[in-house]
C-alpha cells in the first residue's frame, strides 16, 4: 500500500498542509521542519502526487521544448539531439522535467504550443524553431508564459520582445575561410543548403568577408546550393566533378554531407585531404570515428544549452524581469585532418 501524505503528517506529527507547504520549499514553513519533514518522507519513500503538486504550486516543473520540424531530417537532426540531451541533461539536474515536440500536431495541424499552455502542461518553453508563427507568440504573451529562443532567431518581427541565444554563425564561417586561407588555399568550392534560412546566409557572409579581406576574389559558380541528401551529393558530385578538380579545398555547412562527399570523391579517386582538403560545420558527435577525421566548425551547442536553461530558470523564479537578453555565442574551430597546407 502506497504511502499518503496523511501518513507522513502524522509520523512527522503535523497536519497535512504543513507536510505540503514543506515538500515543496514554501516560505511560510521554518527551515528546521521542512527538512525534518522531508527526511521523514524520504525515508518513508513518499512522492507527492504530480497533480496534487500542481495544484498546490501551481506549477508543473515541466518545460516544452519545441523542434523544427526538420529535426526529421537525418542530416539535421544529428545536432538537434545533441542540442537537445544537453538541454534535457541540465534540466534535470534542476529536477525539471521536459516535453519534446514539433510546433504543430501533424494530423490536425493544430498548435502544439497552444495546447501545452492551455492544458498548463508547462511552466515554460525552449523555443529552437525559425519558422514561428506570430499567433503562438501572440498566445505566449497572452498568458505571460517564460520562454527562450535558442539556436534561431524567429523569422517575424519580435526581437525586441524575446530572449534569443544563438551561435554567430557569421563567425563561424568566417574562421572556417580564415583556416583554409592560412593552409594557402585560395581556390576554394563552397557548398551550402539549398535554403533561405538566416544561418546559412549568415555563414556565407562570414565567409565572404574573410576572403575579401584577404584580397580572394569570389566566383558565384564557387559558391553551389544543394539539398544535403546522399543523393543530392552523388547528383553534385557527378555534375559537378570537373570543378572540383580545379579546387583546393571545399567548405561544406553540414558535416554528414561532408563525409558523403568525402566518400563519393574516393569513387572518382580523389583522396581528402591529398588532393583536396574538406572542411565541415557543426562537429556532430562520431566524426573522430570517420577516416580522414573532419575538420569542422563546432557549433557551442552546450554553451547555448546551459545560457538558455539558466535564463527560462531565471524567468521562472522572476517572470516580472522586463530586460531581454540577446547573445550570439561564438563557435569554434575543431582541426583534425582533413584539411592540409599547400
Amino acid at each position: 500500500m502506497s504511502v499518503t501524505i496523511k501518513d507522513v503528517a502524522k509520523a512527522a506529527g503535523v497536519n497535512m498542509s504543513t507536510v505540503s507547504r514543506s515538500l515543496n520549499d514554501s516560505p511560510l514553513i521554518s527551515d528546521k521542519t521542512k527538512e525534518r519533514v522531508k527526511k521523514i518522507a524520504k525515508e518513508m519513500n513518499f512522492e507527492i502526487n504530480a497533480n496534487a503538486r500542481t495544484l498546490i504550486t501551481k506549477r508543473s516543473n515541466t518545460i516544452g521544448i519545441i523542434y523544427p520540424e526538420e529535426m526529421q531530417d537525418f542530416n539535421f537532426g544529428l545536432y538537434h539531439v545533441s542540442l537537445l540531451n544537453n538541454l534535457r541533461s541540465i534540466l534535470e539536474k534542476e529536477e525539471l522535467f521536459s516535453i519534446v515536440t514539433f510546433p504543430e500536431n501533424e494530423y490536425t495541424k493544430k498548435s502544439n504550443i497552444y495546447t501545452l499552455i492551455s492544458h498548463k502542461k508547462v511552466d515554460g518553453l525552449l523555443i529552437i524553431d525559425e519558422n514561428f508563427k506570430k499567433k503562438d507568440w501572440n498566445y505566449i504573451k497572452k498568458n505571460s508564459t517564460p520562454c527562450v529562443f535558442l539556436h534561431y532567431v524567429p523569422n517575424i518581427d519580435i526581437l525586441d520582445e524575446i530572449d534569443v541565444i544563438t551561435t554567430d554563425h557569421f563567425y563561424g564561417g568566417k574562421i572556417a575561410a580564415e583556416y583554409l586561407l592560412s593552409l594557402g588555399h585560395r581556390k576554394i568550392l563552397y557548398v551550402t543548403k539549398d535554403s533561405d534560412e538566416q544561418e546559412y546566409r549568415r555563414r556565407l557572409e562570414g565567409y565572404k568577408f574573410a576572403l575579401a579581406e584577404a584580397g580572394v576574389e569570389i566566383n558565384k559558380k564557387d559558391i553551389i546550393k544543394t539539398k544535403f541528401s546522399v543523393e543530392s551529393v552523388r547528383e553534385f558530385v557527378s555534375k559537378n566533378i570537373e570543378l572540383i578538380k580545379t579546387k583546393t579545398a571545399i567548405f561544406v555547412l553540414n558535416d554528414l554531407t561532408a563525409i558523403n562527399i568525402i566518400n563519393e570523391l574516393n569513387r572518382y579517386g580523389i583522396k581528402v585531404p591529398e588532393d583536396i582538403s574538406i572542411i565541415g560545420y557543426d562537429d556532430v558527435e562520431g566524426l573522430d570515428h570517420f577516416c580522414p577525421e573532419l575538420t569542422t566548425v563546432h557549433q557551442p551547442r552546450e554553451s547555448i544549452s546551459k545560457l538558455g536553461c539558466e535564463r527560462l530558470i531565471s524567468l521562472l523564479k522572476d517572470s516580472s524581469r522586463k530586460e531581454k537578453l540577446n547573445l550570439q555565442v561564438r563557435p569554434s574551430l575543431i582541426i583534425r585532418n582533413s584539411c592540409k597546407k599547400i
